[in-house]
């Protein structure tokens, strides 16, 4: 703890003048600290490289984006981030007009050699086209690809066909800066919903000065304009955020929806605060949900993002906050998450693969016989409602009137259809063959974590009940979803999280294009395809609703997914954590400034 010595002077506040001039030692005040926790291992925080939910949560506190999600705002609206106003957008939605908000900084760092940095419309076109180098591999460039920026697919293709370095320099038409503090977008076609995407993090600024500094390590140092900076990572364990120094003057002005009792009681508590109010925001990397669990309770941690669900019944009872969490003043946060948990199949494999009605037979089998419900009620312990489709609950698009063969459990119908199309016993040991006589046996790719244990439990029954061999094949979540990503899984189960309320975030995961980024399964069929690229040019309207409807029958139709379920979250708080909400498009990232801490009541580390 860091002391100083004051001179105290004067008679206010001295016991009859005796203690006049004499030296006392007073403490600083204590720091404010938010300590948390990740379930998974994150892997770095380069916006044009971040592809997973836990580093993009830490790059969302670092950086800034052009745009953001009203926290406590209902429904969702945008408001600017960096931007002096929300951007003039032309009658036909392709003409995009974006005016920086001059004297925002960057934190200091050795890559600006002393200089103090301002952010500049260039960092935006810069960080666009960072996305369409190949050299960082962006998982996020199909997002800009199907808007149909002008220009810019073609100096990717070009770099890659002439294996030579992006052409940076090159001005084009779809990302270029008009003045200091002004860029303009344009695209090929109309996009009604493109301002959505200017919320997220991959597209936040990015100094060309730094990525050049660092080259091939500058995921291991992010650098933005945001309200903290990366003061420690110990990869895989720990993460410490500190505050940005630097920070341009905001207050909280958040506005509560009427009778949301816990955001009208943060915004009491916080308006006209400064921002960011914590100092400093801990992340530990606990991957067990029981640990993660003891630890809240032990009050190490102040933040519980997603209780456990094998601790719902202990935590919340009849999904009501216990009595005895209740007596420590804990807060509890319940909500529907626009989410989706999925088996995918990755559809270029010899065995699950394939588009013929022998290969679509045995995907439906497989998910016919997977007990969703049970999976419901014993291994995520009713913190669940059973997916009809890819498209998750709070997005537009969502129908939750809409039902499919999905969420059916019917083993006799799944042993029907693999009886029909010869995946039958042909050598007598018990266990059902491919058609041509090869073994089928499935590999399905898991975690090491007791819950993923749970799952595969699951998936063993239910495959044993059919006949049909499974196999499980257990890594860390980095080393799968860098396997996925190169294609070598057969099978997996990932969740998905929209980043914009509306269902085009999730009808990525089959557009074919996508193939290797947001579409793990390499579904390509050109049915799909078309509706995918008919719906997003037009606007929110009864003609858009039959398109994602038609495409939510495809996907079920020819199941390069088994949609398992829409996953209902509960956050818990330490009653002396102020301000906690949750705004699923926001994200917690960029949430961590607007919440507080009271160090008076904060238990010890």
């Amino acid at each position: 703890m860091t002391r100083r010595r004051t001179i105290i002077q004067g008679a206010a506040g001295l016991a009859g003048g005796a203690l006049a001039g004499v030296s006392l030692v007073a403490r600083a005040a204590p720091q404010r600290v938010l300590r948390t926790s990740f379930r998974v291992a994150e892997t770095g925080f380069d916006p044009a490289q971040i592809s997973d939910l836990y580093s993009r949560t830490v790059a969302a506190a670092i950086f800034d984006s052009p745009l953001e999600f009203e926290f406590l705002a209902r429904p969702y609206r945008l408001r600017p981030a960096t931007l002096v106003a929300l951007p003039e957008v032309s009658a036909d939605y392709r003409s995009f007009t974006f005016r920086v908000r001059p004297g925002i900084f960057f934190t200091d760092d050795p890559a600006f050699k002393g200089a103090r940095r301002e952010l500049v419309a260039e960092d935006f076109v810069y960080a666009l086209k960072r996305h369409y180098d190949p050299r960082w591999k962006s998982t996020n460039v199909y997002r800009l690809e199907a808007a149909r920026l002008l220009g810019l697919s073609e100096l990717r293709r070009a770099a890659i066909a002439d294996k030579t370095p992006f052409d940076y320099a090159r001005e084009v038409e779809g990302a270029r800066t008009l003045d200091r503090y002004t860029y303009r977008i344009r695209l090929a076609e109309s996009s009604p919903r493109f301002l959505l995407q200017m919320a997220d993090v991959s597209w936040a600024a990015v100094a060309r000065e730094v990525v050049e500094f660092y080259g091939d390590a500058i995921s291991e140092h992010p650098v933005g304009t945001g309200p903290f900076r990366l003061g420690e990572w110990r990869r895989a364990s720990r993460i410490v955020l500190e505050r940005n120094p630097g920070y341009r003057h905001e207050v909280y002005a958040e506005d509560p929806p009427a009778g949301d009792k816990l955001a009208r009681a943060a915004a009491d508590a916080l308006t006209g605060r400064r921002l960011p109010m914590l100092d400093r925001i801990e992340i530990a990397i606990i991957e067990e949900n029981q640990p993660r669990w003891l630890a809240f309770l032990n009050g190490e941690l102040d933040l519980l993002d997603e209780l456990p669900a094998e601790f719902a019944d202990l935590a919340i009872p009849n999904n009501v906050l216990a009595p005895n969490l209740r007596k420590r003043g804990i807060h509890m946060l319940r909500y529907a998450r626009s989410d989706v948990s999925l088996s995918y199949f990755n559809m270029e494999d010899p065995v699950v693969g394939g588009y013929t009605p022998d290969k679509v037979a045995l995907r439906r089998a497989i998910s016919l016989a997977t007990d969703v419900d049970k999976e419901i009620r014993l291994v995520r312990h009713n913190q669940a409602i059973p997916g009809q489709s890819h498209i998750a609950p709070g997005v537009w698009g969502y129908d939750p009137a809409f039902k499919s063969e999905m969420s059916d459990f019917d083993p006799a119908r799944a042993k029907a259809l693999l009886d029909l199309y010869g995946y039958v016993d042909k050598n007598g040991d018990g266990w059902r063959d491919q058609p041509d006589g090869s073994p089928l046996v499935l590999h399905y790719a898991t975690q090491p974590d007791r819950a993923s244990r749970s799952l595969v439990e699951l998936w063993q029954k239910n495959m044993d009940a059919i006949g049909i061999r499974i196999e499980f094949r257990t890594a860390k979540w980095p080393e799968n979803l860098k396997a996925s990503t190169a294609g070598k899984l057969m099978m997996w189960g990932v969740g998905w999280t929209a980043g914009t309320p509306d269902a085009e975030d999730f009808m990525v995961l089959a557009y074919g294009p996508n193939k290797g980024q947001s579409n793990k399964a390499r579904f390509d069929l050109p049915a799909y395809n078309a509706v995918y690229q008919a719906q997003r040019v037009l606007p929110d309207g009864p003609e858009r609703q039959a398109l994602i409807t038609e495409a939510k029958k495809l996907v079920v139709a020819y199941m390069p997914y088994k949609i398992h379920v829409h996953r209902i979250y509960t956050d818990l708080a330490q009653p002396w954590v102020i301000g906690y909400h949750r705004n699923t498009f926001t994200g917690q990232g960029r949430s961590w400034r607007l919440m507080d801490v009271d160090p008076a009541l904060q238990a010890p580390a």
